[in-house]
């Protein structure tokens, strides 16, 4: 079945996705529309139409990722991720420095280098290395799809409500007196966060397996365990990354320009910068755990209040009110994540585990495929 389960999530995924295709054409009319700057409105609608194919290219890559990570085919996933990263740096070089295209370049590296893993994951899956959870693609796929959207939307949900934050105060950034600086180094911090987050990120992943697996198997004992374990790792990483901060933040805006007010900007915000990484190493983790015990929902409430009743509010307020211009908008960015991470870390302390075991073999039990369908399965692939 979960070969079935990927190809409907195929289905809703790439349909959502082409329902949010005009919102990245029309870029430039709606920052306009919303009063940002002309220079920026424009150059953010010539970017938003090159992450249309990366639109779709994250549709697939995903959802492929993640059934072969419930298979703990973690391997393959790691060696296609540093083959596409090695392919971006070496495309970015030819595209950007050699040939000079600048931003047209550096995007179709992206293109092209994270295309290249939804190939080689496509040549995993189909080449017969999945035999036990992919059978071929099947007519079941277009069955009882309204389960798989309802667990896609509260988990899309959260996800989004997370992603979006950071986008919308990069969007209240651009209504700051300079603009171009206040974005510019806001981004560059996020972009810093974003390079740690990917080992975080890698956590989620792993706790939202492990959690979601160890349930599957009815071992409550093993759940914890992986818990504490993805935890200690998690925060022992993160302290590494909280020192390095603290240590060259002063130095690191050159690392991305040349501009000085920029550098000094961000040079500005590393304090801050150091303890968003430190926050940041927690917080993935414990979402990847309310996930994996499917409690996507109760994390997409969370997300609201956290971010949308504290976070955002008060970074506005800070920043305009109390005048403190990017600064704030950091400060209540920071205490909405805090917020967050010590609600989840709250609930995951809390949680009867033995009790979530018995919901899941309820849930596994629900979700399995009925005997009927097992036949019309075998009959598409004969």
């Amino acid at each position: 079945m979960l070969g079935i389960y990927l190809q409907r999530s195929w289905i809703i995924n790439l349909a959502t996705a082409t329902i949010l295709v005009p919102f990245y054409a029309f870029a430039t009319p709606i920052y306009r529309l919303l009063g940002q700057d002309e220079a920026i409105a424009k150059r953010a609608g010539v970017i938003s139409l090159w992450f249309i194919p990366f639109l779709y290219q994250n549709c697939l890559n995903m959802t492929i990722q993640k059934c072969l990570q419930a298979q703990m085919r973690n391997r393959i996933v790691g060696w296609l991720s540093l083959a596409s990263f090695v392919g971006h740096v070496f495309l970015s070089w030819l595209f950007v420095s050699e040939l000079g295209w600048g931003v047209s370049g550096a995007m179709g590296a992206l293109l092209l280098s994270s295309w290249l893993t939804v190939v080689g994951q496509f040549v995993y899956l189909l080449g017969g290395w999945c035999p036990d959870t992919w059978t071929g693609f099947s007519m079941a796929a277009f069955t009882d799809l309204w389960p798989v959207v309802k667990l896609s939307v509260s988990s899309g949900v959260m996800l989004c409500l997370e992603l979006w934050y950071t986008a919308v105060l990069v969007l209240i950034a651009g209504y700051m007196t300079d603009a171009e600086t206040a974005i510019s180094a806001f981004s560059i911090c996020l972009n810093i966060i974003g390079w740690v987050l990917m080992v975080s990120i890698g956590f989620l992943g792993a706790s939202c397996v492990r959690v979601a697996n160890e349930l599957g198997r009815g071992d409550a004992e093993a759940v914890k365990f992986s818990i504490k374990v993805i935890l200690s790792t998690g925060a022992s990483i993160g302290v590494v990354f909280f020192i390095l901060a603290l240590v060259f933040g002063r130095k690191i805006g050159y690392l991305f320009t040349s501009d000085e007010e920029i550098a000094k900007a961000v040079s500005s915000l590393s304090t801050f910068l150091a303890f968003s990484i430190l926050l940041n190493s927690f917080q993935p983790i414990f979402s990847g755990v309310a996930v994996g015990a499917g409690r996507q929902t109760i994390v997409a409430y969370i997300n609201i209040c956290s971010y949308y009743v504290v976070g955002m509010p008060l970074g506005v307020i800070l920043a305009y009110v109390a005048h403190l211009e990017i600064k704030g908008m950091w400060i209540g960015m920071m205490c909405g994540v805090g917020v967050q991470t010590l609600v989840l870390g709250y609930i995951t302390w809390r949680t009867n585990w033995d009790e979530q075991v018995k919901l899941a073999s309820q849930r596994l039990q629900r979700w399995f495929v009925k005997p009927g369908e097992e036949e019309s399965n075998g009959a598409d692939q004969d």
